[in-house]
């Protein structure tokens, strides 16, 4: 089903070597014990939430506000989930992995062929979540909004 190509994972702290990610694309981010690094991406369990963007920063924008928004600034709301539950933004990094699927194309561009590839972003995003609902059941953790509380929204 899903036939777009994921990096292996890569700790949080090594995201920006990530080839595409200049681009606009799909991220899943998986929290675990064990070393993650350098493994082929799998439907795992320990995928905690599925991101995308279509922005001009690509998938590096959008994961520098992710990890902008778990230091404790504002500007990601799944990042704001796992800010309520991870506090510790030192504890949190050392088992935190992202593996990222880049769509390769001109954000800026109002090229049909741009346009439909964004589109296609969008789509895969929800193929993502569709393949680890069968997968496990459930939306990952900080995916799933009616159970996992924002931070921003609990401490005043």
């Amino acid at each position: 089903m899903i036939d777009k190509k994921f990096s292996q994972w890569t700790k949080w702290e090594d995201r920006n070597s990530l080839n595409g990610i200049k681009y606009p694309g799909i991220y899943c981010i998986a929290i675990s014990e064990t070393d993650l690094s350098e493994q082929n991406f799998e439907w795992i369990p320990k995928i905690s939430y599925v991101g995308m963007t279509n922005s001009k920063a690509g998938l590096k924008g959008r994961l520098k506000q992710f990890d902008n928004t778990i230091i404790g600034k504002k500007g990601h709301g799944g990042a704001d989930r796992f800010r309520f539950k991870y506090e510790n933004y030192q504890e949190l990094l050392d088992k935190l992995y992202v593996s990222v699927c880049s769509f390769e194309c001109d954000v800026k561009s109002n090229a049909p062929k741009d346009l439909r590839i964004m589109g296609e972003v969008a789509k895969f995003e929800y193929d993502c979540f569709a393949e680890y609902v069968e997968n496990f059941g459930c939306l990952p953790e900080f995916n799933n909004k009616t159970e996992s509380p924002k931070y921003s929204l609990t401490h005043k």
